[in-house]
């Protein structure tokens, strides 16, 4: 690996689009620099060089280092960088989303706004939990109730399967300690579920404070996709893990549900349900003609005009 040149870095014009990029890359316990156009990432076992403009996003788990020539090349290329848990089960920090457009943004504010297209909008997350079934006529608080019995359904199945009393979700924010084990561990099974969620919805310019089911928290959205998942990942692991009785629980519980995620793909499916739930495929985040005119002037009557033109006064003509 030691004799891979780098690459020349590219111009803007030039970077390739999304779907032709690799998608997440996760590192952990790593050194990363730069050699020419080339990411060099290294650890105990040697150093691999990965081109820059083959990269989308760079999840940084922990024990990385990264020199600021590294981020300076990651910054020209257009690269995501988000600072991550262990295998993304904690968001700390990120930089630039990996679209130059703000589409999907404008469309989730869109959506959030006008009160036919958020309640479009919670139909169809709840259509995700309820495959199969039509939910377009039932209002919100029908809805509610059919998702409050699914998770309570989910929960009973749960306790029974491997015998672990439950006796509702009962916890403090505030006060970790003060939850019953089960409770505890829920808490922290879902803490990586919203660090995922978070991560995903940073990489792709979104808003995390435009919930829809959630509102007025600055996660709302986090929860809202967070909550797709929770059935399926979280709440049977947790019961598991408790009824071995392990000597750290949020620990295991932590470990267990970070493979899960991995096994079950769940950054991917957030990637592809956030962009079902915004309308948007993958060509609508960017692409390499749309890269060199990324910025439009407003427009209130044809919505948006080219920029960098130096536009005349319409004169009426005289009769």
């Amino acid at each position: 690996m030691g004799e891979m040149p780098g690459m020349i870095r590219p111009e803007l014009q030039a970077l390739p689009q999304i779907g032709d990029r690799m998608t997440f890359l996760y590192l952990e316990h790593c050194q990363l620099n730069r050699e020419d156009g080339a990411i060099t990432v290294r650890d105990e076992r040697g150093t691999v060089y990965v081109p820059a403009a083959a990269i989308s996003v760079l999840l940084l788990g922990p024990g990385t280092a990264v020199t600021h020539r590294a981020m300076e090349l990651v910054g020209d290329a257009g690269v995501t960088v988000i600072w991550v848990g262990e295998h993304g089960v904690r968001y700390y920090a990120s930089g630039r989303p990996l679209t130059h457009r703000s589409r999907l943004l404008i469309r989730q504010a869109e959506l959030v706004s006008n009160q036919r297209l958020h309640l479009a909008v919670v139909r169809k997350m709840y259509q995700m939990r309820f495959p199969g079934e039509d939910v377009s006529r039932l209002t919100m608080q029908q809805l509610r109730g059919r998702e409050g019995s699914r998770v309570r359904a989910a929960y009973r199945k749960a306790s029974q399967q491997w015998n672990v009393p439950w006796n509702g979700r009962e916890y403090d924010p505030e006060n970790f300690a003060a939850g019953d084990a089960v409770n505890q561990a829920l808490s922290g099974g879902h803490a990586c579920l919203y660090g995922l969620a978070h991560a995903v919805i940073a990489a792709l310019g979104c808003s995390p404070g435009l919930g829809f089911v959630h509102v007025g928290h600055e996660n709302s959205f986090v929860y809202d996709i967070a909550d797709l998942y929770k059935a399926e990942i979280t709440i049977p692991i947790v019961f598991e893990i408790a009824s071995k009785q392990p000597e750290d629980l949020p620990g295991a519980v932590r470990r267990r549900v970070r493979d899960a995620m991995v096994e079950a793909h769940i950054l991917e499916r957030m990637v592809r349900d956030i962009q079902q739930l915004l309308r948007a495929d993958e060509g609508e985040i960017d692409s390499t003609e749309e890269m060199k005119e990324a910025v439009y002037l407003w427009d209130n009557q044809r919505g948006q005009v080219s920029n960098g033109i130096s536009y005349r006064e319409k004169r009426e003509e005289k009769d």
